[in-house]
């Protein structure tokens, strides 16, 4: 496995871990607020997970990144001023960031061969 890979990886799954903790600051702050989406965990970084879990976890990033945006349009000061919004919103651009580079390094690497 390309050693890029195993490096993006490693870094989407903390990045991931930080949007747990942001997903739940923002639901405590916002109770009466859908929660935002969940993104399951990527249990390794490795081919197979990149081959079974990989697209699923892609959308389920698209899914919470419309949410995002969703929220940003609303335009609610109490929302958009709140630290726990913005670090929801960081980490949510922080996995974002990964996985298009991830696809990037699994396009070139699949060119390659």
């Amino acid at each position: 496995m390309d050693v890029r890979l195993v490096q993006l990886l490693g870094s989407f799954i903390t990045a991931r871990s930080e949007y747990a903790l942001a997903r739940l600051e923002f639901a405590m702050h916002f109770p009466g607020d859908d929660a935002p989406p969940l993104i399951d965990r990527l249990q390794e970084p490795s081919e197979r997970a990149l081959r079974e879990d990989w697209p699923k976890l892609e959308e389920q990033l698209e899914v919470s990144l419309a949410f995002i945006k969703r929220l940003e349009q609303s335009k609610r000061a109490k929302l958009l001023a709140d630290e726990g919004y913005r670090r929801l919103q960081r980490s949510l651009r922080e996995l974002d960031q990964y996985a298009r580079a991830i696809r990037w390094v699994m396009t070139v690497s699949e060119s390659e061969h």
